[in-house]
């Protein structure tokens, strides 16, 4: 089930996608860079990035959400909304989407373990490169840091990865 998904059927008489569904995915994405904006008082990072979960998650459960040159946009905000270096999220983001389309060309078949795993590698990269940015720019961040944020994104995302579902159905009126 591709795009034709967001046709409606004719046997489902008012039922179809919402209007703007093809909007819904980058839109919730954007929300869950903005996440960041809470008010939220802490005195090391712990909070994970909910944008890379939501655009792992959205990419994970529909291939065909967006197109992959979406990443560079949506990654453009959340560089603007996080305060990141402009272009980080760009990168970043850009080479996750081209990772999971290599993923999706080599793999048969994904149950909910082996998505988990890949989000989790992709959360250890992500985190990983953010340090090294962070260490480019004079930052001396000790790796140990950065454990905190990797678990919770990690735990956290089967959560998000049900939001996204319970967006998606949503958005296609089912």
């Amino acid at each position: 089930m591709v795009r034709s998904a967001l046709q409606p059927s004719a046997s489902a008489i008012g039922k179809g996608p919402r209007r703007n569904a093809l909007l819904v995915p980058a839109a919730s994405v954007v929300a869950g860079s903005a996440l960041s904006l809470l008010p939220i008082v802490a005195e090391t990072g712990w909070a994970p990035d909910f944008g890379f979960l939501v655009l792992i998650g959205w990419r994970l459960l529909r291939a065909d959400a967006w197109p992959a040159w979406w990443s560079a946009p949506l990654g453009f905000a959340n560089d603007l909304i996080t305060g990141s270096p402009v272009g980080q999220s760009i990168a970043l983001w850009s080479a996750v989407m081209l990772m999971l389309d290599l993923a999706d060309r080599r793999t048969l078949w994904r149950d909910y373990w082996i998505e988990w795993l890949l989000a989790a590698v992709l959360v250890l990269l992500s985190e990983t490169f953010d340090w090294r940015v962070a260490a480019w720019s004079g930052a001396q961040v000790p790796f140990s840091s950065m454990i905190p944020p990797i678990l919770v994104s990690i735990v956290a995302f089967p959560v998000v990865g049900g939001v996204v579902g319970a967006l998606d159905r949503w958005r296609l009126g089912r």
